[in-house]
């Protein structure tokens, strides 16, 4: 019998050129306005890349949540949806997925990844308890912190230097985690949060090694561990990849032997999951997840749908299964790592190694004339959409956001733009262009001033902060 397993990029006509493993059946058309209209669009926007509208923009790398390209499964999965208000046939098929992939228990569907992270931050935090993680990310430590947390970075000093080559900066430092249950005592740590391919960091991911020797730790004082699922399929493509003992596994396989050493996560399948709505939380413990259970019904909505509708659950099923084929991650970080190498080529500063879902260019670096409080990453993010209609985000000191005791100012080692690259999205003639526009920004760093910021909100400011140039 002919072995119809697919092969890996370069294996089959023994050549270094790759193509997608897909085929396109439909376009949307994109268009780039003119310089002067671009000047008017992030004039209008505070300079702030999330307030562009998105016709304006050319090359969309803000994010990629949400912003995948479905497949022609999930298009005709969606129809079959049952609108049910209560047991939906879907919420089955999304159960059936995440258990047979993820390896958890009990699943509570949401409206996307934010409002899982604030179920398990309300039902697993007691107000005072710290909540030690592998770097912040901004959205869930202000859940921990809302539900009365203090979080703690207890991430490797790699994930700190943009230049190192650390393969897993994305670990868990033990001996952080070790010092601060000595300090505070296992009964004041409400978990670990624990995220694979670790966005803040650049995208970098955690070892096998790492999670299980994390597991062991905190079997010993009782502390359970709860993962934000967000992008594991990348971070299981860097364990095959890198670390001894896993090239022949395959990446659903090595996914649920990661998952076996936690308690339970949290999941915006607006990634990994390839939709473009949706999320959800899974746990083992049936005491967490009748909590959680119940404050979905005051949040967000039934629980056989969370916030989602049918269709939406079913499209989300098949992503999951859709998203451990070795061909399709294979191709998905390689075209971000396309994208790293050019610029790595150029000399363009961004954090190495390249991680899975974006390239961060080292603003720091990039601007080295520009204190942190000039806010240079925001400063890149407006330059590069000016340039040539690409947009990009800040992942920096706005982003950081205020201490809630002091109000100053985090100032985060980091000072990042994130190049986001959505799933099954854009072809390599867009990487091109996206590194061509890098350049040319690069070259002109030294005409540009910074950044101040003359409106602020309260929570998450760098989606609606506004800012003007400096003179």
């Amino acid at each position: 019998m002919t072995d119809r397993k697919p092969q890996t990029m370069g294996q089959q006509f023994g050549r270094r050129s790759w193509a997608e493993p897909w085929k396109i059946k439909m376009v949307e058309p994109i268009r780039l306005i003119s310089r002067e209209a671009r000047e008017q669009a992030i004039r209008e926007a505070g300079y702030n890349t999330f307030l562009l509208r998105s016709e304006d923009v050319y090359i969309d790398l803000l994010t990629d949540s949400g912003t995948s390209a479905m497949s022609d499964r999930q298009w005709a999965g969606m129809m079959l949806g049952d609108e049910a208000y209560a047991g939906s046939r879907n919420f089955y098929h999304l159960e059936e997925a995440i258990q047979t992939t993820y390896g958890y228990r009990y699943i509570v569907p949401t409206h996307q990844g934010r409002g899982a992270e604030h179920l398990i931050s309300q039902v697993a935090i007691k107000p005072g308890q710290y909540v030690p993680g592998n770097m912040y990310f901004t959205t869930t430590r202000l859940h921990q912190e809302l539900a009365g947390g203090i979080f703690v970075d207890v991430i490797i000093d790699e994930a700190h230097d943009p230049t190192s080559e650390h393969p897993f900066k994305g670990n868990v430092d033990l001996t952080k985690l070790q010092a601060l249950i000595d300090e505070v005592g296992a009964e004041n740590i409400a978990y670990v949060s624990l995220a694979g391919t670790v966005n803040m960091a650049g995208g970098q991911p955690v070892s096998m090694e790492n999670v299980r020797a994390l597991r062991k730790l905190c079997n010993n004082y009782g502390i359970r561990i709860f993962l934000d699922a967000t992008r594991m399929a990348e971070n299981a493509f860097f364990i095959q990849e890198r670390e001894p003992g896993y090239q022949d596994w395959t990446i659903a396989q090595i996914l649920r032997e990661f998952c076996s050493y936690t308690d339970g996560a949290w999941m915006s399948a607006k990634k990994d999951n390839l939709v473009n709505i949706g999320g959800w939380l899974a746990v083992n413990d049936l005491d967490i997840f009748e909590k959680a259970r119940n404050l979905v019904v005051v949040y967000e909505g039934l629980h056989t749908y969370g916030g989602m509708a049918g269709r939406d659950m079913e499209a989300v099923a098949i992503g999951i299964h859709e998203m451990v084929e070795d061909a399709h991650i294979a191709a998905r970080v390689n075209q971000v790592r396309y994208l790293g190498e050019l610029l790595i080529a150029w000399g363009i500063p961004v954090v190495r190694p390249i991680g899975g879902h974006a390239v961060f260019l080292d603003a720091r670096a990039f601007y080295d004339h520009l204190p942190q409080d000039k806010f240079p990453a925001q400063t890149l993010a407006a330059q590069l959409y000016l340039d040539s209609g690409v947009r990009a985000m800040e992942r920096g000191i706005v982003s950081a956001g205020r201490d809630p005791k002091t109000g100053d100012h985090r100032y985060p080692k980091l000072e990042l733009v994130r190049l986001t690259i959505p799933r099954r999205v854009y072809t390599q003639a867009h990487m091109d262009v996206t590194a061509e526009a890098v350049m040319a920004v690069y070259e002109d760093r030294h005409n540009v001033t910074g950044l101040k910021m003359v409106y602020e909100p309260e929570y998450l400011r760098f989606f609606q902060a506004r800012f003007e140039p400096l003179p």
